[in-house]
């Protein structure tokens, strides 16, 4: 009884929400990770880089990001002349905050002209000093088109930093020792124990995922039979289960990207590699705080104009680079200075 009424207050705001943004000229764009209920209200869902791209196309004058601070600022920076809503101010990330401009600059002094690739998992003041921006979907495509013979600093996520290392067979990329809790929590232990549980199942990680580097490595060893392992961006995984003959998926990130998978193949069936791996930054926004922020466009979100000049390259070539646009190999090639 009580979720037959969960369900029809969320609709009946669902409703609201949805008068209110055309009447706004909003767009609500939400990560695969946000709640359900966030998730269904939205005109988009998807990952960062899809997200960045929905943000920088729509014609709409105010977006609504359900997702965490650094998209939010990603989209102002793309869209300087919108109005940039976050519902919930509270809504940071654990892997974000393991770098901040300061201690950028610094690795930079220790490795002078080397080349800056930041995950999108950045505040604007880092991706203002970085190169490139990536995410878990195009990393390797960036890392791959940069000269070989030029040194990199990727950040901030030390596991996806090794597996872009392994892929691309790169000796010179120095990593970032950072991660996301939520990832990190995921561990070998909860993946045997699922496949024991689930031996028919497709085994799907993310490369974000702090369990990755260590199941790519008894991979490589022979220790562990590749069959049935994926690894895949958020957007991969939910591809794969149309692609694949698998009727069951363990599935290794986090916990939100369950609903949209469940949504999108409902024949399908999918079991979290770990139930906690839950972020409690992408739960804070609920539909009464989207309801409220475009009645009142409230916790709008600017980057000042200097950082966000500065920080568009490298998101613009993260853009290009995912969708397949031809890049120059290094920003020296568009006569630009990479310690600018």
């Amino acid at each position: 009884m009580a979720t037959a009424s969960f369900d029809v207050a969320n609709a009946e705001l669902q409703g609201e929400i949805k008068e209110i943004a055309r009447e706004r000229d909003a767009v609500i764009l939400a990560h695969n990770y946000e709640r359900p209920e966030v998730q269904d209200v939205a005109d988009f869902v998807g990952d960062s880089l899809g997200l960045s791209r929905e943000a920088a196309k729509t014609s709409a004058q105010v977006i609504v990001f359900c997702g965490v601070h650094f998209m939010a600022e990603t989209a102002a920076i793309l869209s300087p002349h919108k109005t940039v809503l976050l519902p919930d101010l509270a809504a940071g990330c654990s892997l974000a905050s393991t770098i901040d401009a300061g201690a950028l600059r610094g690795w930079k002094a220790e490795h002078p002209g080397a080349v800056v690739v930041a995950y999108v998992n950045t505040t604007a003041e880092v991706k203002a000093e970085s190169d490139y921006c990536c995410t878990s979907g195009n990393a390797v495509e960036v890392v791959s088109s940069i000269d070989p013979e030029q040194e990199i600093l990727f950040l901030p996520d030390m596991f996806l930093g090794a597996h872009v290392r392994r892929m691309t067979g790169r000796q010179n990329m120095h990593v970032w020792m950072g991660e996301c809790h939520v990832h990190a929590g995921i561990d070998p232990g909860n993946i045997r124990l699922q496949r024991r549980l689930h031996p028919e199942a497709e085994f799907l990680i993310h490369p974000e995922c702090g369990c990755s580097t260590s199941v790519l490595e008894a991979m490589s060893a022979g220790d562990v039979d590749p069959e049935g392992v994926q690894i895949l961006s958020t957007e991969g995984m939910i591809k794969r289960p149309a692609l694949s003959d698998a009727n069951d998926f363990i599935v290794a990130t986090e916990v939100g990207i369950l609903h949209r998978l469940r949504r999108e193949n409902p024949s399908k069936r999918f079991y979290a590699a770990n139930e906690r791996a839950s972020c409690a930054y992408m739960k804070v926004t609920t539909l009464p705080k989207v309801r409220d922020s475009l009645l009142h466009l409230q916790h709008p979100i600017t980057v000042p104009s200097g950082i966000a000049n500065r920080a568009r390259l490298a998101i613009e070539r993260m853009v290009a680079i995912g969708g397949g646009a031809k890049q120059p190999l290094s920003p020296a090639a568009e006569g630009v200075d990479p310690g600018e």
